[in-house]
């Protein structure tokens, strides 16, 4: 596919991208060379190759949600809030009893 003028043009007005002369000029070549590298690997025998989702097989990397202590101390944590309860911050409600 030839990458043109027109269709710079049209994919401008779809990005809603206002572009001059030069940045068309530039966008034609680089979408052409994209295009250029995909044609190249359509070529490519991919009989019997699976897709893959990742180049690298990937595991579960997140730890367990384990309790630990606090980093810091309740009464610290308080001491700058404008209105505190015994237990924590007092905000104002925002939804009324009934909800």
């Amino acid at each position: 596919m030839k990458i043109d003028a027109a269709l710079v043009d049209h994919l401008a007005a779809l990005s809603r991208l206002a572009l001059d002369a030069a940045e068309k000029a530039r966008l034609a070549a680089e979408l052409g060379a994209i295009l250029e590298a995909v044609e190249k690997v359509n070529e490519l025998d991919l009989e019997g190759v699976e897709p893959m989702v990742f180049p690298v097989p990937i595991e579960n990397v997140f730890r367990e949600d384990e309790p630990r202590g606090f980093c810091l101390e309740r009464e610290r944590a308080l001491e700058g809030a404008p209105e505190r309860t015994a237990e924590g911050f007092r905000v104002p409600r925002v939804l009324s009893e009934g909800a």
